[in-house]
């Protein structure tokens, strides 16, 4: 038997596995981090006046940013004080 002949096989075998792994990179991997990227950069940027939904569903306006926590007004007299990373998106058309 001659070592070298079964190399480039064992090689050939894992090609379908890199080009697979390669696929899932590119299709599920790297848009996730992209996306986790942007809402991390945009809890970060929350300020006074913003208007928010949580993840919850909650709708509110941002009436204090702590380092943590953001207390949202959701209604006359009413204040909530929730984790920074359950906004789940910041609404537009303000």
């Amino acid at each position: 038997m001659n070592p070298g002949a079964t190399a480039p096989n064992t090689i050939a075998s894992l090609l379908p596995i890199i080009f697979i792994f390669g696929i899932f990179y590119f299709l599920l991997i790297r848009p996730q981090q992209k996306k986790q990227k942007e809402h991390n950069k945009m809890v970060s940027e929350l300020k006074k006046n913003d208007e928010v939904v949580t993840n919850g569903g909650l709708h509110g306006t941002v009436v204090n940013v702590k380092d943590d926590t953001i207390i949202l007004k959701v209604d006359e007299n009413v204040k909530v004080e929730i984790n920074k990373t359950a906004v789940a998106y910041l609404k537009k058309g303000r």
